[in-house]
C-alpha cells in the first residue's frame, strides 16, 4: 500500500469544512479516500491547535513524567492488594455465614 502525504493547507481545508458543517465526514472520506482514523486524528488536532495544527511537531499533550507514572502505578497496585486481601477475608468467612443460615 502506498502511503500518501497531504499538505497542511489540504488538511486545514478538510477540517474546516467538516467542523463548520459544509461537508460531512463520510462525504470527505469518500471524496478523498481518507480513512476514519486519519480524518478523526486530523479533526482532533485541528480542534486542539487551530491554525497551528499540522506544523509537523508533536501536538498531543505530553503524558506525565515517568516518576509520576510509577507513583500512579504503585498506588494502583497498593489498592489492588488491599482489595485482594479484603476479598480473601470475605471468602474465608463465607462458610461460617452459610452455616449460620442453615437451621
Amino acid at each position: 500500500m502506498v502511503r500518501r502525504t497531504f499538505t497542511k493547507e489540504f488538511k486545514m481545508d478538510v477540517c474546516r469544512r467538516v467542523t463548520e458543517g459544509e461537508a460531512s465526514k463520510s462525504g470527505i472520506k469518500r471524496e478523498h479516500n481518507i480513512g476514519n482514523a486519519t480524518l478523526d486524528r486530523w479533526i482532533e488536532q485541528y480542534l486542539a491547535l487551530g491554525d497551528d495544527a499540522f506544523s509537523g511537531e508533536a501536538w498531543r499533550p505530553k503524558l506525565d513524567d515517568p516518576e509520576a507514572k510509577v507513583r500512579k502505578l504503585e498506588a494502583a497496585l497498593g489498592r489492588a492488594h488491599l482489595e485482594i486481601e479484603f476479598l480473601k477475608e470475605c471468602l474465608g468467612k463465607l462458610p461460617q455465614l452459610r452455616a449460620k443460615k442453615q437451621p
